[in-house]
């Protein structure tokens, strides 16, 4: 903390953060309104002020369509006021390979793919995922090897889910 901040909460900077994140979220929003089958994903910012938001669309999204919206919103953060002085970066991408599904729509993205599912007790499922529904998802998955292999449906509710990641295949 700061020299004169003795007094402040140390949980109040993490508030801080927390609405400076819900206000860049609006601002995401706006930008991408106008183009529906983009959403999105998360937005995260460093203690260095570097802004980090994650875009995905319903069909991919391009490295231009990324710069196009980080022009856009830049603009918007530096007119927002919530970074005065103007000290902070912009960073607009799509989530990593590596990063977990946060949103129904990156669910339903990856129908087909197969994913590991992390569960609240610390359990783990690996399928594929065959269909994504408004309180659940379903993965399919081979029990057993050769003649004695079978297949199985799991549905699993989103509120049993602790993170859900694609497994990537080469």
């Amino acid at each position: 903390m700061t020299e004169g901040n003795e007094n402040v909460p140390f949980s109040f900077y993490y508030m801080a953060t927390d609405i400076q994140i819900r206000q860049i979220e609006q601002l995401v929003d706006a930008t991408i309104a106008a183009e529906p089958e983009y959403f999105r994903v998360q937005v995260k910012i460093k203690p260095t002020n570097n802004v980090k938001v994650f875009i995905e669309g319903d069909k991919g999204i391009t490295i231009e369509k990324c710069v196009q919206f980080n022009r856009a919103l830049y603009k918007k953060l530096d007119e927002s006021g919530l970074f005065p002085t103007g000290d902070f970066s912009l960073e607009v991408s799509s989530p990593g390979l590596d990063e977990p599904l946060k949103e129904r729509r990156q669910y339903a993205r990856n129908i087909g793919h197969e994913v590991e599912v992390l569960f609240n007790d610390g359990s783990k499922k690996v399928g594929k995922l065959v269909q994504v529904a408004e309180a659940d998802i379903i993965i399919e998955s081979i029990e057993g090897k050769g003649k004695k292999a079978v297949t199985q449906q799991l549905v699993i509710p989103f509120n049993n889910i602790k993170t859900t990641t694609v497994q990537i295949k080469f």
